[in-house]
């Protein structure tokens, strides 16, 4: 395939043949970027998106389509919504620091680099915050512990240890997206309808979110701000706490009764479900200081609205 054969104003997703991927990948169609998605899996090409195959690690053709391409927006990576089992664990690391690795190799060899390269880390970085205790932002939030900060470290230390002249790099630390195609939401509205959506745990653990449209317009802003770089937060600049959370969930998707579920129950469904608890019971409070110190303004700031946006596309 030679770069010749596109127009350049495109973007290129790693890793987009899932559930984020694809809404970016229709969101930049639709505002006229040609798309290429480098996926395990291709799947059946749409106009104006095209997916090619790449194992996430290798170097070879594709390389060439970051030929005068305008952004890479890196997704790649096994999901963490599995055990963490010690195969499971490699797994969940090398997939990311070997495609991270190949990208930015790619970078280095491309006569026209993309001048902005976007890679995915996670809002799960940052250490447990409950109560009162103030939102973790860019500036001072504090880093947690255990496997899936630690997963967000080595990533987000593979990226920047490229240094690329006239390259910007954002880690994009992302959290819980809302929607009806992917994501958590879906099944979340399942298991309220099934009685089992009240407060998860204690309750109090905070979940900090995000409206998939406005993670798609973040990526859009950040693609045109162009002296943004380094770390930032992508998720609405208010988190609610799980039981507040899910009480605006069976308010707007008229789910009149649900139970509580203790957490030794979330520990018994996480393993017959082949997940982890701390996915549910972990405490994410996170703030977008630097998108709200830029300009950035949230089209679904506050929960309740973008539940009843996306309700209103369910319906």
């Amino acid at each position: 395939m030679m770069e010749n054969e596109f127009p350049q104003k495109k973007i290129v997703i790693p890793g987009g043949s899932g559930y984020l991927g694809q809404y970016l990948a229709n969101y930049f169609s639709k505002k006229g970027y040609e798309i290429f998605i480098l996926s395990r899996n291709p799947k059946v090409q749409k106009p104006g998106i095209y997916t090619l195959l790449w194992d996430g690690k290798s170097q070879g053709d594709w390389m060439q389509i970051f030929e005068n391409a305008t952004a890479v927006i890196n997704l790649s990576g096994k999901s963490v919504d599995c055990r963490y089992t010690d195969i499971n664990r490699k797994e969940i690391i090398t997939s990311r620091l070997l495609s991270t690795e190949a990208i930015g190799l790619a970078f280095q060899k491309s006569n026209n680099p993309p001048p902005l390269w976007i890679n995915a880390s996670s809002a799960t970085y940052y250490k447990d915050t409950r109560g009162n205790e103030k939102a973790n932002d860019e500036k001072e939030g504090k880093a947690g512990t255990g496997f899936s900060v630690n997963v967000c470290k080595q990533w987000e230390q593979s990226f920047f240890k490229f240094n690329i002249p006239n390259i910007r790099k954002i880690a994009l630390r992302i959290s819980f997206v809302l929607g009806n195609s992917g994501g958590a939401l879906p099944s979340l509205i399942q298991l309220s309808k099934l009685g089992l959506g009240g407060k998860m745990g204690r309750g109090e653990q905070f979940i900090s979110w995000i409206h998939e449209e406005d993670f798609a317009r973040i990526i859009d802003w950040l693609i045109t701000q162009n002296k943004i770089e380094g770390i930032i937060n992508c998720t609405s600049p208010h988190p609610e706490k799980n039981v507040d959370f899910m009480k605006a969930l069976r308010t707007i998707f008229h789910i009149p009764f649900s139970i509580p579920s203790p957490e030794f129950l979330i520990h018994i469904g996480s393993f017959f479900l082949r997940t982890e608890p701390e996915l549910i019971l972990k405490s994410r409070k996170v703030f977008p200081l630097r998108l709200l110190e830029s300009g950035f303004q949230f089209k679904y700031p506050n929960l309740r609205e973008a539940l009843e946006e996306i309700a209103y596309k369910r319906n």
